[in-house]
């Protein structure tokens, strides 16, 4: 089960990735716009999700995504740490948070960041 501290350390070894504290938690921005926070006492992750899919995602996993009240409005989707299955669900969700939030130019480096290998 993956925890705040594999947080942190898989968030952090994505590039140009920062952290930085808001709001009382921590945050995690790549070149300066956030993709990841650890709300709820670090016992859960939100991250960057676009609204078509996210209703999908909490439909689909009700005991693993749920959608924050005051997040309702932006494009953002929480998921339970205690649920997640492993570290590479975790990097998944983080790379693929990180790939909505990062430039052009960051994507341009790493086009395969965080997406499966291919058979």
């Amino acid at each position: 089960m993956p925890d705040a501290e594999d947080v942190r350390r898989i968030a952090l070894s994505l590039p140009d990735t920062t952290e930085k504290i808001a709001w009382s938690m921590p945050t995690f921005r790549v070149a300066g716009k956030m993709f990841a926070t650890l709300p709820e006492d670090e016992t859960s992750l939100a991250v960057r999700c676009p609204k078509e899919e996210r209703a999908e995602l909490v439909l689909a996993e009700p005991e693993k995504f749920w959608i924050a009240g005051h997040e309702a409005q932006f494009a953002w989707v929480r998921a339970r740490l205690a649920a997640l299955e492993g570290e590479e669900e975790l990097r998944d969700i983080l790379a693929d948070s990180w790939r909505q939030a990062a430039p052009a130019r960051l994507l341009e480096h790493h086009p395969r960041l965080g997406l499966p290998p291919t058979g």
